[in-house]
Formats: structure tokens, C-alpha cells, sequence
């Protein structure tokens, strides 16, 4: 028998000490700069501690500015708080991306209740009335109270509607905190449904340069060895990230990339020229995915933004839709549905648009622009 491949593999020399604190998935002891938000999470939240079933909430912030972090954060002080003073609290953590319609989260949710259901094949009337008589039962005669923390809550929405949110806001000692990445998610909910979500709203601003610093600097002592980091990563790393509408998660992907680039050089230290390459890597993986995956038609749309962009024009939507129909030879779609590719390519971070004023009488007007390196898209584009 041949030996395991990794026993004898040399790991060689590395920068790093413990790669997980740079993890998106890594839930630091404290929070830089998240003190306001956590702690009106907990204003909400403390009402369970008197068995009394808190309001719903809703959190709002771009990608990276510690949404999902905060939550867990609070989740853990909620269930010590509990557990010393022994009350029935249970917090669930639900990922929409990972159960995207309200029987799978439901069937999780009984799973993890402790009650065995499947996870395909019963009616919606069979899994919610099971869900019910779960959060029924009592210890030391006091109900569950359950909060259930719905991360990305907007793709379950768009994918399923809003029965989940009916059923949960109309289910006793039930709270829901949602948390999605766009300020207009409520787009998917339904009178009938906001009317009992009433939920108290809590946004989450990017985080500045200096803030980043700071989060980048508690997680480098726990990932790198000592005297590693050049003066200039931790702040260059924070002013790219900060342009990024300053997320986190970036900031960190950066951070850790510029690390695997000095271990693949053999060297023993990370300078600022590891950060740059670091950026260019991030950049080219995440848009050529993007890009390879993006439907005919929105490819399309990209490519017509591209060909303006070349040509130095300025795109209005009305001139990015004549573009377009040249490109796609006859097989083109409606003017309408050309505003919801562009909406899905911005909140890719693949374009941006801005409203401007043309003046009085004149109206107003979307401007779109690139926001990904011409000669990246081009030649991605070109490829498929």
C-alpha cells in the first residue's frame, strides 16, 4: 500500500501561524466599531429574558459591514444570559442560500426542535402545523420563545414569496430577525405580511478606512507570525477595501490572498507589492465566475456596456438598449426587462448606474457605468 499522499508532504515555510481568524466564517470575541448596532439588537432582544416574545427586526448594510457577525454575536450573549437565568430561549441561525423555500427552512427548523420530518413530500399544511406543535411544548411550564435569524432573507423572498414571513409573524412566541444586503427587500412582502412583521429596522454603515484597520490589525496577531506584515499592507489593504463600500470580507480576502502569495514566493515577510497582486487575483476569479455564469442575455447587456465604455460614450439606458439589440441580431428582449439585468449586474458589482437631473423639463436619466477592469471583461467575455 502506498503511503498517504500527505504524511510526508512539505508544508514548507508560511507567514502564517492560524489562517481561520481571516475566515469570513471567524466570530472574533469582540466587534471593532459594531458596539451601537449589537447593542440595539440586545434592546430588542431583551424582553425574552422576561419570557416575553421580542419585536421583529430587520438589518440592512452591504456586503461586509459585520450584519451576519453582529447577529451571531448577539445570538451567543442571548443564550448565556438564558442558560444563567434559566430561561426557555432558543436562537436559530438560518442561511437563505442554503434553504431557499419556507418548507425547507420550516423542515429545519423541526430538525433541529428536536422533531423528525422530511424534507420533501408533506403538504405546507402538514410541516406548519408540525412547526406549531414543536413550539408547543413547555419546560418547567414556560413556552419557547424562538428567535430565528434569516441571513439573506431577499433571495428566499424573490425565490419563494413571502409565505415563510406569513407563517412565522403569525406563529406565538416566534421572532424573526432578517437580514438582507438591500434597503428595498420589502419589495417581495405583501401588504397583509408587513402589516405583522412591524419590525424595527437597523442599518449597518460601511466601515471606513480606519475602521478596517483596526478589525485587520486584531485579526493579523492572531493569523501571522510575529514581525511579518510591512508598515504598508494593513493600510493599503484598508483604503482598497474601504472603496469597495467598505466591506470587511474584502479587506480580509486581501489580507489572507497577500499572505498565500508570500508563502508561494517562499518569503518570509508580506509586502505592499502582495496586497496589489492580491487585489488583481480577487478581481480576476471574481469576475470572470461571475461573468461565465451570467445568463445569454445579461451577457449580452455586459458586452454592449463594454462597447459604449470603449468607445468613451456616455450610457444612458435608452443608448445601452440600441446597443444591445445590435448585439443580440434580432434575438433581444423587451426594453422593461432590460432594467432588471441591469439591476442584477449593479448588486454583482458588475456596473453601477446614478439618476441624474437633465434640467427642468427635461427629465430625468440613469447613468451606468463599469465597474470592473475593461480588459478583464473584454477578454472574459470574448472567451466564452
Amino acid at each position: 500500500m502506498k503511503d498517504n499522499i500527505f504524511t510526508n508532504m512539505d508544508r514548507g515555510n508560511t507567514v502564517f501561524k492560524d489562517k481561520s481568524p481571516l475566515s469570513h466564517k471567524f466570530l472574533p470575541e469582540q466587534l471593532p466599531h459594531r458596539d451601537d448596532q449589537i447593542t440595539m439588537i440586545a434592546k430588542y432582544w431583551i424582553d425574552a429574558l422576561d419570557n416575553v416574545t421580542p419585536s421583529d427586526v430587520t438589518i440592512y448594510g452591504k456586503t461586509g459591514t459585520g450584519k451576519t457577525a453582529a447577529a451571531k454575536f448577539a445570538q451567543k450573549q442571548l443564550l448565556e444570559a438564558a442558560q444563567d437565568n434559566n430561561i426557555f430561549i432558543n436562537v436559530e441561525y438560518i442561511r437563505c442560500t442554503d434553504y431557499t423555500t419556507e418548507y425547507q427552512v420550516l423542515a429545519q427548523l423541526c430538525q433541529r426542535l428536536g422533531r423528525d420530518v422530511p424534507y420533501r413530500g408533506w403538504t405546507k399544511g402538514e410541516i406548519i402545523n408540525t412547526f406549531r406543535e414543536v413550539l408547543n411544548q413547555e419546560v418547567n411550564g414556560k413556552k419557547l420563545i424562538l428567535i430565528i435569524i434569516l441571513d439573506e432573507v431577499d433571495i428566499l423572498l424573490e425565490k419563494d414569496g413571502d409565505g415563510l414571513l406569513y407563517t412565522l409573524t403569525r406563529t406565538e412566541n416566534v421572532s424573526v430577525l432578517s437580514i438582507s444586503n438591500y434597503l428595498d427587500f420589502k419589495k417581495f412582502i405583501k401588504p397583509r405580511v408587513m402589516s405583522s412583521l412591524r419590525d424595527k429596522e437597523i442599518v449597518f454603515p460601511p466601515y471606513r478606512a480606519d475602521q478596517l484597520a483596526d478589525i485587520l490589525n486584531e485579526r493579523s496577531e492572531m493569523s501571522f507570525n510575529e514581525n511579518v506584515l510591512k508598515e504598508d499592507v494593513i493600510p493599503l489593504c484598508s483604503a482598497m477595501a474601504a472603496k469597495e463600500e467598505g466591506d470587511a470580507r474584502y479587506a480580509l480576502d486581501l489580507l489572507s490572498t497577500a499572505g498565500d502569495i508570500a508563502d508561494e514566493n517562499d518569503s518570509s515577510e508580506i509586502i505592499g507589492d502582495y496586497v496589489i497582486a492580491a487585489k488583481n487575483r480577487i478581481e480576476h476569479n471574481k469576475v470572470t465566475d461571475i461573468i461565465n455564469t451570467l445568463p445569454t442575455q445579461q451577457q449580452r447587456v455586459l458586452e454592449s456596456v463594454l462597447i459604449l465604455t470603449q468607445n468613451k460614450e456616455e450610457i444612458s439606458s435608452g443608448k445601452l438598449y440600441e446597443t444591445y439589440k445590435e448585439v443580440s441580431k434580432g434575438d433581444s428582449v423587451t426594453y422593461r426587462r432590460i432594467f432588471d439585468f441591469i439591476n442584477e449586474l449593479e448588486m454583482l458589482g458588475i456596473i453601477s448606474t446614478n439618476t441624474v437631473s437633465r434640467g427642468r423639463g427635461k427629465g430625468r436619466t440613469n447613468i451606468i457605468k463599469l465597474q470592473c477592469d475593461e480588459k478583464l471583461v473584454d477578454k472574459t467575455l470574448n472567451s466564452l
